[in-house]
């Protein structure tokens, strides 16, 4: 029930960065049409960088589990098994607490534009802290799919960004090789 719900998060934390970039997309071609008529469209720039933020934030639980971010594997795959599981503990328990580490720092950041009522410099005036609440989500779904693979290595099997990659490679997809 736990795996269920944790993929699921992943993916719609996945789903969610797909409909930021979309919003880009949208927010851009509103730009350009109403250029084009005449229209204004204030706040354009401020709207398109929040959404990069949260798109970028947002996808890497799921980037990460399906081994899309960049990885040292070279090293990894030269290893023997014990070696290998050694290492990747190792990884992940480094990864784990730059990420924790990272949580923390930018939720503190959010708390004091919070607490200390910042507003946004660009056309849109809004308060701060509501744009930067995605950092803050984008980084506790990172650290739970970090956490996650490292209870699976310390259990013993093979982590999901690992399984990923062998499925790529026996599909025939070498694209990453290249």
């Amino acid at each position: 029930m736990l795996r269920r719900f944790l993929d699921r998060l992943y993916l719609a934390s996945a789903v969610f960065a797909a409909l930021c970039i979309a919003g880009i997309c949208v927010v851009m071609l509103a730009q350009a049409f109403g250029r084009g008529a005449g229209i204004l469209f204030r706040g354009a720039d401020d709207i398109t960088g929040w959404l990069c933020a949260a798109a970028a934030f947002f996808a890497l639980g799921h980037t990460f589990r399906h081994g899309e971010l960049v990885r040292v594997g070279l090293l990894l795959e030269q290893l023997g098994p014990r070696a290998r599981w050694a290492a990747e503990a190792a990884a992940l328990t480094f990864t784990a607490c730059f990420t924790a580490y990272m949580l923390w720092a930018i939720a503190s950041y959010v708390y004091e534009t919070w607490r200390a009522h910042y507003v946004t410099q660009g056309l849109l005036i809004i308060p701060e802290w509501i744009p930067q609440v995605s950092l803050v989500v984008g980084m506790a779904i990172f650290l739970t799919a970090v956490l996650d693979e490292l209870v699976a290595v310390l259990r013993g099997q093979k982590p999901a960004y690992q399984l990923a990659e062998e499925a790529k490679r026996a599909s025939g997809d070498f694209s990453e090789s290249v």
